[in-house]
C-alpha cells in the first residue's frame, strides 16, 4: 500500500508549486552531465531534480521531495518500483555473480518462457536494452532477405539506433516515404517512412519500393495510438505477399497490453519481435526472437559464411536481470492482472477527460490499457501527422506545471504510464492536481 493511500495522504499532500532544487546534487549533475540529465526529459534547471529512491508509484528526490510517478522508468517499472518479488530475486541472484556474459541458469528458463508465450519466437537471444533488440531485428531482416531498406512508420520510436531515430519528431512537411533524420550524426540509413494506420499508403510505398524492402517494423500500439481495425492484419498480408519480414517492436507493448503482448491482444504474429522495458521489472534487459530459420543466422559457427549476422551483448542475459524478469513475469501471470490494468487505465482516462471538459480546454485523451495521453486538439488523431495539430506548447506547459504539483513525468511528451502499483486513489489525486494546472493554463 502506497503512502498516498495510508491515512488519506493523497488528499493531504501539498504540491511542490514553488519548485525547489537541491543546490548540491542538481548543480553537481549540471556540471558533469549535459543539462544535468541522462537524456530526453528536457527539464529546465528550475525544475531539475536528482532522484534518490522509489517505492510503488512514488519517487523521492535528493532534496527529500515526494512525487507521484507517472513515468515509471518510461514504462519499464510496470510492476512498480522496488517490487518485493523483484528485489528478492535480484538480491538472491546478485550474490552468486552479476554477469558472466554467457548462458546461465536464469537466462535459460527466461528464454523458455519467452518462446512459450510468444507465437513469433521459436528461438531467442538476449541483449541489454530495447534499442539493441530492434537493431538486431532489423539487421537480421536485411541479412535474411539480402535487401537494404527498412520501412517504418512516422513518429515510431525503435530505440536510439540509427534507424530508430529516423522521423521520430517529424516536421510533417516531408513527403512520404522520404525519411527525416531526428538526430545529427546519423549516417545515411536506408529507411522508408509511411503514415501509421494508413494501409493504402503503405501498400503504395511497397508497390514502388518493395524489391528493396527487407522488413516493415512497427510499434503495434504506436506511441499512444491504437491500430485501426484491419491495419496490423493488412501489414501481415502485405508482407507475406511481397516476401517481406514483419517486425513487431514490443518494447512498450510487451507484457503491458497482455501477457503475450500485442501478438496476443491483436492476434497478429510477426516474423521477428523485440522486447525490453517491462520485461525486466525495472532492471535493464532486452530480448529479440523469431522464426528459427531467421534466428539461425546468428550462429557463430556460421562466421565467415554468407548471411552470418553478428549479435553479441556483454550484459545481455546477465543472471541478475534475467532473475528480475522471471520474477516480473510471475507477477504478470497472476489472475486478474490485465483486467486490473485495463480497468484502471479506463478509470484514469475518464478522469482526465472529465477534467478537460471542466476546464474548458479543447482537447482529448487517447490511449489503451495502462497508457494515457492528453492531446490539446479536437481533430481526429490517428497518426503522428494528425498529432501535429495539437497545441504542443500548451502540452509542455501542462507537464511542467504537473512537475511543480509533485508529479514526476517526462515533459518531452504527454504520455502517462500506469503500473500495478497505481490505484484509483492515486489516479484521483493526479486529476486533482491536473485540475489546478488546467485552471492556470491560458485557454487558446
Amino acid at each position: 500500500m502506497s503512502s498516498l493511500q495510508r491515512n488519506d495522504k493523497a488528499a493531504a499532500m501539498k504540491p511542490n508549486r514553488a519548485v525547489r532544487v537541491d543546490p548540491s546534487m542538481v548543480d553537481r549533475a549540471w556540471r558533469v552531465m549535459p543539462v544535468g540529465c541522462n537524456g530526453e526529459f528536457n527539464l529546465p534547471k528550475s525544475h531539475s531534480m536528482v532522484l534518490d529512491r522509489g517505492r510503488g508509484c512514488l519517487v523521492w528526490d535528493a532534496a527529500g521531495r515526494e512525487f507521484i510517478d507517472f513515468s515509471m522508468g518510461w514504462g519499464s517499472a510496470l510492476v512498480g518500483h522496488a517490487r518485493s518479488e523483484v528485489v528478492h530475486a535480484v538480491v538472491e541472484r546478485a550474490v552468486q555473480g552479476s554477469n558472466f556474459a554467457h548462458t546461465n541458469t536464469a537466462s535459460v528458463p527466461l528464454a523458455e518462457e519467452l518462446v512459450r508465450l510468444s507465437p513469433a519466437c521459436q528461438l531467442v537471444r538476449f541483449c541489454a536494452s530495447g534499442t539493441e533488440a530492434t537493431m538486431y531485428c532489423m539487421r537480421l531482416a536485411r541479412a535474411y532477405l539480402e535487401r537494404p531498406a527498412i520501412l517504418k512508420f512516422e513518429g515510431g520510436y525503435h530505440g536510439a539506433n540509427d534507424e530508430g531515430t529516423i522521423s521520430v519528431f517529424p516536421t510533417g512537411r516531408t513527403p512520404f516515404p522520404k525519411p527525416e533524420p531526428t538526430s545529427a550524426g546519423v549516417p545515411h540509413a536506408d529507411v522508408l517512412v509511411a503514415p501509421f494506420n494508413n494501409l493504402e499508403a503503405t501498400q503504395a510505398i511497397v508497390r514502388e519500393h518493395g524489391d528493396r524492402v527487407a522488413a516493415i517494423i512497427v510499434e503495434p500500439f504506436h506511441r499512444c495510438l491504437p491500430p485501426v481495425r484491419g491495419f496490423l492484419e493488412g501489414l501481415r498480408e502485405l508482407t507475406l505477399s511481397r516476401n517481406i519480414l514483419l517486425i513487431f517492436d514490443e518494447v512498450v507493448t510487451g507484457f503491458r497490453l497482455a501477457y503475450g503482448g500485442a501478438q496476443e491482444r491483436y492476434g497478429v504474429v510477426p516474423d521477428l519481435v523485440a522486447y525490453g522495458k517491462a520485461l525486466g521489472g525495472g532492471m535493464p534487459i532486452g530480448a529479440y526472437g523469431g522464426r528459427a530459420d531467421i534466428m539461425e543466422l546468428v550462429r557463430e559457427d556460421r562466421l565467415g559464411q554468407r548471411g552470418y549476422v553478428w549479435t553479441a551483448s556483454t550484459l545481455g542475459g546477465n543472471p541478475v536481470s534475467c532473475a528480475a524478469a522471471l520474477a516480473a513475469l510471475g507477477v504478470y501471470r497472476r489472475p486478474g492482472t490485465y483486467e486490473r490494468l485495463f480497468a484502471l487505465g479506463e478509470y484514469f482516462r475518464e478522469g482526465l477527460r472529465r477534467e478537460l471538459v471542466h476546464s474548458g480546454h479543447p482537447g482529448q485523451v487517447i490511449g489503451d490499457g495502462p497508457l494515457a495521453q492528453i492531446v490539446f486538439s479536437t481533430e481526429s488523431i490517428v497518426d503522428t501527422r494528425s498529432m501535429l495539430s495539437a497545441d504542443r506548447e500548451k502540452g509542455r506547459a501542462m507537464m511542467l506545471a504537473l512537475v511543480e504539483e509533485g508529479v514526476f513525468l517526462n515533459p518531452m511528451g504527454t504520455k502517462l504510464y500506469l503500473s500495478l502499483a497505481h490505484d484509483e486513489a492515486v489516479c484521483d489525486e493526479f486529476c486533482r492536481r491536473l485540475a489546478r494546472v488546467l485552471a492556470r493554463l491560458v485557454r487558446a
